[in-house]
């Protein structure tokens, strides 16, 4: 493979401004874009997130108390995920840990019954920088998924959006489509990879349940605050052009008894504007895909 790229070889600039305005079709206007996360922390690594401070100061090993803290997710919060979503008849994407059809087979079943969107998330939780070797796991990751779900995972998320300069030569490589690591823009783009284009899809780490909650310790209501906030400006904005407004969640966090009243409350607020439409990531590459004109995307 040659030397990997930086960002700026990737990508050329190129200002909102200066684009023509993607149209969504039958009048729509706005597309919330929902990503579901679903982890595997394993009691041998350093936990991917801790919410007590280690009582010396120094993380110790085994973590239990933040390994049990994820396991209430899949255990519980994950169901009450499945019943809203239901009763909304929103689909949406599912950013897996390939770990989980091994792990949580009960879980990941039901995200597959329910007709969810499967999107890589590496094996398992961790950096990808850690990775010894990150095109085999890149490559097991989607195997994997793609054995379980019947379909070859289009898009990818590195666990913590993490990637090296070579992450996206090898995703193009391993079949991959649409990532959603780099939150640079508010409309889909095309990144250059070694092995062909590779679409950005603009997810999110502000309307994002891990920096609000775990990192800035806002009060439980603030997701809603602050993804009301968001789609309100990209809904008046989308009177020109369409938009995206993406909302990342874990059932560990945001399926908590305390927080969910207030993601359901997100739905209803947004389900009350004219033209919205609750699209997965495949369905955003599909359209984006028609619209740019991107045959070899």
């Amino acid at each position: 493979m040659p030397n990997p790229m930086i960002p700026r070889e990737r990508a050329d600039y190129s200002a909102i401004v200066d684009r023509p305005p993607l149209k969504l079709p039958r009048g729509a206007r706005i597309i919330f874009w929902t990503i579901v996360n679903y982890e595997v922390w394993d009691i041998g690594k350093p936990m991917a997130r801790q919410l007590l401070p280690a009582p010396t100061g120094v993380p110790l090993m085994p973590d239990v108390v933040h390994w049990a803290f994820h396991e209430y997710g899949m255990r519980v919060g994950c169901w009450r995920f499945h019943d809203l979503f239901r009763k909304l008849k929103v689909k949406p994407t599912l950013a897996a840990n390939a770990r989980i059809v091994e792990d949580y087979p009960r879980v990941a079943e039901q995200a597959k019954s329910d007709g969810w969107e499967f999107m890589g998330h590496a094996y398992e939780q961790g950096p990808i920088h850690k990775e010894s070797d990150q095109r085999a796991m890149i490559n097991r990751t989607m195997d994997l998924l793609e054995k379980f779900s019947g379909r070859r995972p289009v898009g990818w998320l590195g666990p913590g959006l993490t990637q090296t300069l070579e992450t996206p030569d090898y995703l193009a490589a391993a079949g991959v489509k649409y990532i959603g690591d780099w939150v640079y823009d508010d409309e889909p783009t095309v990144i250059r990879t070694a092995n062909g284009p590779l679409v950005t899809l603009p997810y999110t780490i502000e309307l994002n349940d891990i920096p609000m909650m775990l990192v800035q310790h806002h009060e439980s209501d603030y997701l809603l605050k602050r993804t009301i906030d968001q789609f309100d400006r990209l809904y008046a904005e989308s009177a020109k052009r369409a938009k995206i407004c993406s909302l990342a969640i874990h059932p560990y966090i945001s399926g908590q008894p305390h927080r969910i009243k207030y993601l359901e409350a997100i739905y209803k607020c947004v389900n009350k504007h004219k033209g919205v439409l609750h699209w997965n990531g495949a369905q955003i590459y599909d359209w984006y895909k028609g619209s740019a004109k991107l045959d070899k995307a």
